[in-house]
C-alpha cells in the first residue's frame, strides 16, 4: 500500500500583511543629525518640520554613493538629475528639490554650509516641502559626498 503526504500551508491574514509591510526607515546617525538640524532652522522660520521619506531617503543614499564612485559632485549624473532619480523609485510629487555638498565633516559644518548660500538656504526653508531625505558617502579619499531631497508627494 503505497502513502501520500500531503503538506499546507495556511497563512493568516495578518501574516501576510505583516510579510508585506515595509522594514522600517534607520537612519544613520549623520543622516539624523542633517534631519534635526534641518528641522530646528524650519522651526526658527516657523514652518513644519520635515518627515524622512524612505524614498527620499533612498534616492539620496543613492546619489551620494554615485557621486562618491565617480568623485564628482554633481546635480546631473549619467544624464539623471534628481527628478528622474526620485521617480525612478516610485516617487510621484507636487515639489521636489536637492542641495549637495562635498567635504563637510560634520553634520553640524555642511548644514552651515547649506545655510549660508541663499539657493541652498531656500530650499531648506521652502514652506512647500513636507518630506526629506539625506545620504551621506565616503569617497576613496575618505571625504564625504552629502545630498539632501526635499519633498512634497502627490497624495
Amino acid at each position: 500500500m503505497r502513502s501520500l503526504l500531503l503538506s499546507f500551508i495556511v497563512l493568516s491574514p495578518t501574516a501576510v500583511l505583516f510579510a508585506e509591510d515595509p522594514p522600517a526607515l534607520k537612519l544613520s546617525k549623520e543622516e539624523q543629525a542633517v534631519v534635526d538640524l534641518v528641522n530646528k532652522e524650519r522651526e526658527k522660520a516657523k514652518l513644519t518640520a520635515l518627515a524622512p521619506s524612505p524614498k527620499l531617503m533612498q534616492a539620496a543614499r543613492d546619489h551620494a554613493a554615485n557621486m562618491a564612485k565617480q568623485m564628482k559632485m554633481e546635480h546631473e549624473l549619467d544624464g539623471k538629475n534628481v527628478s528622474d532619480r526620485v521617480k525612478a523609485l516610485g516617487y510621484d510629487y507636487r515639489a521636489v528639490g536637492e542641495n549637495i555638498a562635498f567635504g563637510q565633516p560634520m553634520p553640524s559644518e555642511v548644514m552651515r554650509t547649506w545655510m549660508n548660500s541663499k539657493l541652498h538656504r531656500e530650499n531648506i526653508l521652502r514652506d512647500n516641502y513636507t518630506e526629506i531625505g539625506v545620504g551621506m558617502v565616503l569617497g576613496r579619499d575618505g571625504r564625504p559626498y552629502w545630498v539632501q531631497l526635499f519633498g512634497t508627494p502627490l497624495k
